[in-house]
């Protein structure tokens, strides 16, 4: 077995001089077991719901997030559970799903999730939102952006678009368009030293300093994207004052117009440590409007994992003053389909579902067809992974459903599903990529596990050909 990384020593000194009286139950609980949290998906049942049906016990309810129960990480696998892959729940940190729940998106907002994969804290604003209004959730590495669109696919929201770009880009493009921006922002990750060992290892004081020159960077663009009245969520898995406090600081000189929103104290949860940031000059302490910034710095939210069911976390709320201005982003023009595309659209749903989709949703980009957020924007040349759920491709005198369209689906809404029980062979073959056997109308078929939709077949003959995805397997 290999031996653990040790905690950096640099860093236990500094904790242990901020702390003080508690750092002994601090570096006590990183030495401990991490914690897990399982946040259903209420797009598609309640957390009552899914603890009646729940293949393994879930722990006590998130006191931040209604849907979530404490999950021991040991214990069992999940993930590799059929419920998983049909997007009934998504694993999670309990301490990361604080900053959703208290962002606080309405149905109806405009909201982006700026810095989104994998796509935990995306899937949390959808579900807060019940899938109305609009959500663009963008990541700017490409090999991640991969990630981010599988998870959200697995989520079945009908209001999401994937993104691939720079904030610079986005805020050329929008200005001060969205109701609620969410900076999950890249950090040091000292939050996340109980559970990564890798961590432990990347971490250094120079660390530190560099992120908090990147997140100055990130947050100072973020701000040109919050409509008047709006808010701004600033989060990271991270201790350093300097990428906290120090970090709103400076936004704060920078962007007048925004005030700190004080944030509620659940259980456990600590108030900002504005007393934390080194003081440069006794000029800059006399300052009064610097003393007055770092006051208000005590709204934010710090979690720590003595003190919660969960890693490290830092959070802070702010709010735009004023009122909304003119929107600049238009309306999207994305063609909607022709006479022939929509008799081959209408030949498979008549055939395979038992759902309605509203028609001015249904747009079409090259040869696929997607269903897009109620409120589209246009995103002119910016980097647009997925507009909306992918539903299939157009091929020669057909239609082929894509898997989204699968997840997106709701119990109930396919004509002829094929339904296969947890734990059976045939479900197993299934995820394996086999064929079945199965009697039943020729053509595509819903594939469910309990009756959740979970991927497509196409029956021929009696057998059920499989297309479930091949990286899903």
């Amino acid at each position: 077995m290999t031996a653990p990384v040790p905690i950096p020593p640099l860093f236990l000194d500094r904790m242990s001089r901020l702390l003080g009286g508690e750092f002994p139950a601090f570096a006590a609980a990183l030495e401990g077991e991490p914690v897990g949290g399982l946040r259903v998906n209420t797009l598609k049942l309640s957390a009552a719901d899914f603890g009646k049906i729940s293949p393994f016990p879930l722990g006590d309810a998130i006191p931040w997030c209604p849907s979530a129960f404490i999950f021991p990480l040991s214990s069992f696998s999940p993930g590799l559970h059929p419920y998983h892959l049909a997007g009934l729940y998504y694993l999670q940190d309990p301490s990361a799903m604080s900053p959703a729940a208290l962002l606080d998106p309405q149905p109806g907002d405009r909201v982006l999730d700026l810095a989104a994969a994998p796509g935990g804290k995306t899937t949390h604003l959808a579900a807060l939102m019940q899938g109305g209004g609009l959500l663009v959730a963008n990541e700017i590495k490409d090999k991640r952006v991969g990630h981010l669109a599988m998870n959200v696919e697995r989520w079945g929201a009908g209001n999401v678009v994937v993104a691939n770009e720079t904030p610079e880009r986005l805020a050329d493009h929008f200005g001060p368009y969205f109701d609620r921006v969410l900076v999950d922002a890249p950090c040091s990750g000292e939050g996340m030293f109980r559970k990564d060992m890798g961590a432990r290892l990347d971490w250094s004081p120079e660390m530190v300093a560099g992120c908090a020159v990147r997140q100055r960077n990130i947050l100072r663009v973020a701000g040109k994207l919050v409509r008047p009245g709006g808010a701004l969520l600033y989060s990271t898995c991270t201790f350093a004052p300097e990428e906290n406090e120090g970090v709103i600081a400076e936004f704060l000189r920078e962007f007048p117009e925004f005030d700190v929103e004080a944030l509620p104290l659940f259980e456990g949860f600590e108030r900002g440590r504005p007393e934390w940031l080194e003081e440069k000059s006794e000029k800059q302490k006399a300052k009064n409007k610097k003393q007055k910034a770092q006051e208000s710095l005590a709204g934010a939210m710090r979690l720590f994992p003595h003190r919660v069911s969960g890693e490290g976390h830092f959070v802070c709320l702010l709010k735009r003053k004023g009122a909304p201005g003119a929107d600049r982003a238009g309306d999207e023009r994305m063609p909607e389909m022709d006479r022939a595309r929509r008799g081959l659209w209408a030949a498979f749903a008549a055939d395979a579902l038992a759902a309605d989709f509203a028609a001015d949703r249904l747009k079409v980009r090259g040869e696929r067809l997607y269903f897009i957020p109620e409120e589209m924007p246009d995103f002119g040349t910016l980097r647009v992974v997925h507009p909306g759920v992918w539903f299939g491709n157009f091929k020669k005198e057909r239609f082929e459903p894509a898997h989204p369209l699968v997840l997106f689906l709701r119990r109930g809404q396919a004509q002829h599903p094929l339904n296969l029980e947890p734990g059976s062979p045939a479900l197993a073959a299934y995820l394996r990529g086999e064929t079945l056997p199965s009697g039943g109308p020729a053509g595509w078929t819903l594939v469910t596990v309990d009756g959740w939709p979970l991927g497509w077949g196409k029956r021929v003959q009696g057998v059920v050909k499989n297309h479930f995805p091949r990286g899903w397997m």
